[in-house]
């Protein structure tokens, strides 16, 4: 029988954002395939952990990624449940995993969410090229790696040198495996527009995200400079609705033309629900974008750049993905107008690839093997 444990070096129950929905989603349902614990911060709810068990061990201190004694404990752990693989959520604590493979003989698997190198690459952080070195090196000694996404994966095989047979996607995923009925799209729709004060003859536009985080503060302003310009410019009456946290007082003061600014939403699943066309104009920062795969499972429609669609393969979506180059403002305002007048269902393949289910199922396979 495959025991795993499982080490998440910071909080996310409860989760809040996407790369925190991803650990707890994925562990929900990966617990229902085997044995499953897993060590994490003190920080972490227990009560939230769906189907496993969490134990609060590790300190919210910086130190924690550096604290040797953590190994005597975990090896205790390990010996105690009879545990098999050890799975590190990022490689940072590809030190004790390495450490607790030796003396225990557990099969290491190291969960990428990113290249973290390249990561902070793109946030010029001038300490990027030891970080890569050291992800290399991890994953170089690790029984079995997890990519989020093909293109980390093929990466890893030619920069790192692992062996392909040692590499699956295990990609962030929805938990349900149809698209919304149409019913729960209007019921939605209607209830934005009286929230939001919308005409019933608009298009309505959805962007959200974090707004602590560079990129998506970046992406928003490409949305004020440069798309709604030209989308005003167009005959296509249309709302811009901005979701999330932390909009930076600016951009909340300045009366956007066609633009409601919503902010944090309590429940983002209705704005997805009832939205039309998902804008997603990242041009910086790694690994796939969460609320782009939760757009599409929600039936939307879609323009991204290249950077923002990462992860992600149009050919799954049946036309309702649109894709331009980074910095093609135009063109990106032309695909959302044209994809304003595009009423089609997301097809079955895309459930295939990113229900948590099968996802979880294909890591459980990966280790089996």
């Amino acid at each position: 029988m495959i025991k795993v444990l499982s080490i998440a070096s910071y909080q996310f129950l409860p989760p809040r954002m996407g790369g925190q929905k991803g650990i707890a989603l994925f562990y929900k349902y990966f617990s229902k395939e085997c044995s499953l614990s897993m060590v994490t911060t003190q920080s972490n709810d227990p009560a939230l952990a769906e189907g496993y068990e969490l134990l609060n061990i590790l300190s919210n201190s910086p130190l924690r990624y550096v604290n040797i004694f953590y190994f005597f404990t975990l090896r205790n752990i390990i010996r105690r449940k009879k545990i098999t693989h050890l799975i590190l959520e990022h490689p940072y604590y590809g030190w004790l995993g390495i450490l607790l493979k030796w003396f225990t003989g557990v099969k290491l698997i190291v969960h990428s969410h990113n290249i973290e190198g390249l990561r902070w690459k793109t946030l010029h952080k001038w300490w990027w090229k030891i970080l890569w070195q050291y992800e290399r090196y991890v994953h170089r000694r690790a029984n079995h790696s997890f990519f989020i996404q093909e293109q980390d994966r093929q990466y890893a095989i030619s920069r790192f040198g692992l062996k392909p047979s040692k590499c699956t996607v295990v990609t962030y995923g929805i938990e349900w495996d149809t698209p919304p009925t149409l019913t729960a799209h209007q019921q939605s729709r209607q209830w934005l527009q009286q929230q939001h004060h919308i005409p019933e003859h608009h298009q309505i536009l959805l962007f959200n995200g974090a707004f602590n985080y560079a990129p998506n503060v970046e992406a928003l302003e490409m949305i004020i400079q440069k798309v709604n310009p030209l989308l005003q410019q167009s005959a296509m009456p249309y709302t811009l609705l901005i979701c999330g946290k932390d909009i930076p007082a600016h951009i909340v003061n300045a009366a956007t033309p066609n633009m409601v600014i919503a902010g944090f939403v309590p429940d983002i699943d209705i704005y997805f629900r009832g939205a039309d066309i998902f804008l997603n104009p990242l041009i910086s920062g790694g690994g796939i974008k969460t609320k782009l795969v939760e757009a599409l499972g929600n039936n939307l429609n879609a323009v991204s750049t290249v950077n923002g669609a990462e992860g992600v393969d149009a050919a799954l979506c049946g036309g309702k993905l649109q894709i331009v180059a980074d910095d093609d403002w135009k063109g990106f305002s032309e695909k959302v107008i044209e994809l304003s007048n595009i009423k089609i269902t997301m097809p079955a393949d895309f459930f295939a690839q990113f229900y948590w289910g099968s996802i979880s199922a294909k890591a459980l396979a990966a280790l089996k093997s």
